[in-house]
């Protein structure tokens, strides 16, 4: 199978996995315990993203600036500032730590 052939599979999966949402009972979506499971895994996700991207490089770990600007986002972040403060926070630590040296 080509390359193609597999995007287009999982295209059509991941459409029919949405189509199959639309099935399941109202009665369920509303139910408060699903609500709470779908925001956490929601977080979940996101946050084994933001560290897969951050540690990894190909197939090996990799400490590196990232590191250093996610640390900076999150001290941003529990200060509470604005979210445009907190990417320039990142984005600019990285840049600090790049120019030092620490790739």
């Amino acid at each position: 199978m080509t390359l193609w052939m597999w995007l287009l599979l999982s295209c059509l999966l991941a459409y029919a996995w949405k189509l199959l949402g639309y099935l399941v009972p109202a009665s369920v979506l509303r139910d408060p315990r699903m609500s709470r499971i779908a925001g956490t895994m929601t977080i979940g996700l996101l946050a084994s993203l933001t560290i897969v991207n951050t540690v990894a490089s190909g197939q090996t770990l990799a400490l590196d600036a990232r590191l250093g600007a996610l640390a900076a986002a999150g001290i941003a972040l529990v200060f509470r500032a604005p979210f445009l403060v907190v990417v320039l926070a990142g984005a600019g630590a990285a840049a600090g730590l790049r120019l030092l040296g620490w790739n």
